[in-house]
């Protein structure tokens, strides 16, 4: 366990009673107030139920990085610490038709991600999960969401966006879809930097190929192809939403883990629920900082949250 000696301790105490005092972390901070309040009217007029978020779970989304799950006994029982609600939200379509959550997410990224300007190990995610909805439905309501924000944070936060310096664009529905084939045969493995580098405007990537996404997606009209998308931000902010249309039976699920080499074990609960029967749902999540860079325009999101963890450093 690495630890951390009495005076270096002293000197990152320091650094953190001079972050909390920087006027861009209290303006970003108090814009991300904001933002979270338009997010939240604007789903309460859609006639979606707010949940609050599940800290630590028997079962955790895996992400790209299984092995840095932090977990622990709780009762003898194991537990992990969240990385993203995306079971719990499939689950919520038991009781729930529309739900959103504002969900605290801690994921243990690679220490070379501190330098990107967009990750952090804790930050707040955005979840929403709609039942029976397609992918075209929920892009459609994002798109909707995203113009409506930027409206409003263009006549509400006048101050913030006047000591940002920031001129935003109003994003033009629809915004520009792209599948994932064609970025790659353009851009290589780097297309969603060069895609945000290269837009003006906001940018749906769809059509992932499975192999390099999670296993929880619908399989698309291609096989092997995935019913996801991320939508990009513009001007070099990179990746703004993940989601897609869920796979909500077991059977594909277990073939899914098969293809991907995956110890189905670690997701008996999961599998068990859907065994018992969810139903087909479609959603997203948006990391909260990262929107409030972009809306900021800042360096790094860093700035957008008062105690920040950047990967391989100490945070408080």
């Amino acid at each position: 366990m690495q630890s951390i000696n009495k005076e270096e301790l002293k000197e990152k105490l320091r650094e953190t009673k001079n972050f909390l005092k920087d006027e861009r972390v209290i303006t970003a901070n108090r814009l991300k107030g904001k933002i979270i309040g338009i997010l939240r009217d604007f789903l309460k007029e859609k006639g979606f139920v707010e949940l609050l978020p599940v800290v630590a779970s028997p079962v955790t989304d895996p992400l790209s990085s299984p092995e840095t799950t932090v977990s622990f006994n709780v009762y003898g029982y194991p537990f992990q610490l969240t990385k993203s609600m995306i079971f719990h939200k499939q689950f919520a379509m038991l009781a729930f038709e529309r739900i959103f959550i504002f969900s605290p997410n801690f994921r243990i990224e690679k220490k070379e991600m501190a330098k990107t300007g967009r990750h952090l190990v804790e930050f707040t995610q955005f979840d929403l999960e709609v039942r029976g909805a397609t992918r075209k439905e929920v892009m459609e309501l994002a798109e909707e969401m995203i113009i409506g924000l930027v409206t409003r944070i263009i006549d509400e936060a006048k101050d913030e966006m006047e000591f940002f310096e920031r001129k935003l664009k109003m994003p033009i529905r629809p915004f520009k879809v792209v599948t994932y084939s064609e970025a790659y045969s353009k851009f290589g493995k780097d297309l969603e930097a060069r895609l945000s580098q290269s837009s003006e405007g906001h940018i749906w990537l769809i059509d992932f190929p499975e192999k390099i996404r999670e296993f929880y997606y619908l399989e698309g009209e291609r096989t092997f192809y995935l019913k996801d998308f991320d939508l990009i931000y513009p001007e070099g902010f990179g990746e703004a939403i993940s989601g897609g249309k869920r796979e909500w039976r077991a059977e594909k699920i277990r073939e899914r883990l098969k293809r991907k080499r995956i110890n189905e074990d670690l997701y008996s609960p999961y599998l068990i629920m859907l065994e018992q029967g969810i139903p087909p749902s479609a959603g997203f999540g948006i990391g909260i900082e990262r929107l409030t860079r972009f809306i900021a325009g800042l360096e790094s999101v860093k700035f957008c949250r008062l105690f920040p963890k950047l990967p391989g450093e100490f945070g408080l």
